[in-house]
């Protein structure tokens, strides 16, 4: 008996089904998947992106997600035993200095294209000793935030111009700023007590100060770009005094040295500000029952004789030197820098990208958008020093000096007690 011939054409088909199966197997096998080492908000920012990178590449995608101060914990140790557990980190830019050296270089990745899409700042704050050690992932900074329907109300709009001589809007210079939360300080329901407060001077974190100094036209905080101690100079002094002006003039809760971000934005939230100066992405965090719920206006920081200043708060990925998967990792780095936009749909909402950012900027619901361009790509926005004890000089130097000065203590005084707590860590 002849046995059956099989058309040519079904060899065909079943070859190529054959050479499919086999590269899907060989990709299978050739696929890794990444470890990276995120806090909550790293997570969350990257999850959308991560998902495409896992469909695009085959790769996956492994977070490692522990609390804030972890992070720093466990890279710390990674580097110190030299173990390989994690292909990816992503990094509070204060952590840049600690992990530079267990870093891989990613020059390659910061073509022309990519440095003009990034906020000066970032960009600076990528380098350590001549190298690009980290891409920016995202980042924030303080603008403005004030009550919309105490500047656009037309009675208090025509009090302040008979009182003031100029339109009320929201503040751009410290000398608007400061007319305004003077202007708004009061006694609203007759009680004896003011419910009513310009604004807040927060004394128990540093940041703030630290972009007043900025506004005020220094060329740093605390130390310059050679790591020389400037805390003392002119523009030092001249934002410590505009702080301590505001509590003197009783435009802001009293309990300044109690008040963090935190207590601010309760502050806020509760009506008791008519302005203030906090971190960008807390406009998409307004709680719906809170008093000014729908009620949120944003602009640019304000601008000192300096002119717009604050501090940056971006956070980078690095790739551990000891990671097992480089390549895939600086891929998906590449990626996560292509796809930026990507987060800002997270709840935190937050990008790198000048781009990015930009494309969101006219959305409904991203109105802070606009001022934090501005107030990213102001020539006086820039990072905190990049040395390995900058934790040191926040905790023991800066908020301690911070409140004895609030309390009273003379600036001349507290600026030099605070230089010298600096030269001893140096």
């Amino acid at each position: 008996m002849l046995k059956k011939l099989i058309p040519v054409s079904l060899l065909v088909v079943l070859l190529v089904l054959s050479l499919v199966t086999g590269y899907a197997a060989a990709n299978k096998a050739e696929s890794v998947t990444l470890n990276i080492l995120v806090e909550g908000g790293g997570k969350q920012l990257q999850e959308a992106i991560a998902k495409k990178f896992e469909e695009e590449t085959g790769n996956k995608v492994n977070f490692i997600e522990v609390p804030y101060a972890q992070v720093f914990d466990k890279l710390s140790i990674e580097m110190a035993s030299g173990g390989s557990s994690y292909d990816i980190a992503s990094i509070d830019v204060i952590w840049i200095p600690n992990f530079a050296k267990f870093a891989e270089p990613l020059d390659d990745l910061f073509t022309n294209d990519v440095k003009n899409d990034i906020f000066p700042s970032l960009l600076a704050d990528a380098q350590f000793g001549g190298k690009y050690v980290g891409m920016p992932a995202w980042a924030n900074a303080e603008i403005l935030f004030y009550q919309k329907s105490l500047f656009e109300d037309p009675k208090e709009k025509a009090n302040f111009k008979a009182k003031y001589e100029y339109e009320l809007k929201a503040p751009k210079t410290w000398k608007e700023f400061s007319d305004m939360v003077k202007f708004f300080t009061r006694d609203t329901n007759n009680d004896g007590e003011i419910d009513l407060y310009g604004t807040d001077v927060k004394g128990a974190v540093e940041t703030e100060w630290l972009a007043t100094v900025l506004q005020a036209g220094s060329p740093a905080v605390v130390l310059d770009a050679d790591n020389k101690i400037i805390i003392d100079n002119q523009a030092h002094k001249n934002a410590l005094k505009f702080e301590i002006d505001l509590i003197k003039q009783g435009v802001c809760p009293s309990n300044v040295n109690e008040v963090d971000w935190n207590v601010s934005q309760q502050l806020f939230f509760e009506g008791k500000l008519a302005m203030e100066r906090f971190w960008a992405h807390n406009y998409r965090f307004t709680p719906k029952d809170s008093v000014v719920y729908g009620n949120v206006g944003v602009a640019p920081m304000i601008a000192g004789p300096g002119g717009i200043g604050a501090i940056t708060g971006p956070w980078y990925n690095i790739i551990p030197t000891t990671s097992v998967n480089k390549d895939v990792a600086k891929q998906f780095i590449q990626f996560a820098f292509e796809n930026n936009a990507m987060g800002l749909d997270a709840p935190l909402g937050l990008a790198a990208r000048i781009s990015a950012y930009d494309s969101y900027a006219n959305k409904k619901g991203f109105e802070h958008f606009g001022p934090l361009i501005e107030t990213l790509n102001a020539s006086q926005t820039k990072g905190r020093p990049m040395v390995t004890y900058w934790n040191e000089i926040v905790n023991d130097v800066l908020i301690p000096m911070l409140q004895k000065a609030y309390s009273g203590q003379p600036v001349d005084d507290v600026l030099a007690e605070a230089r010298s707590l600096i030269e001893k860590m140096q």
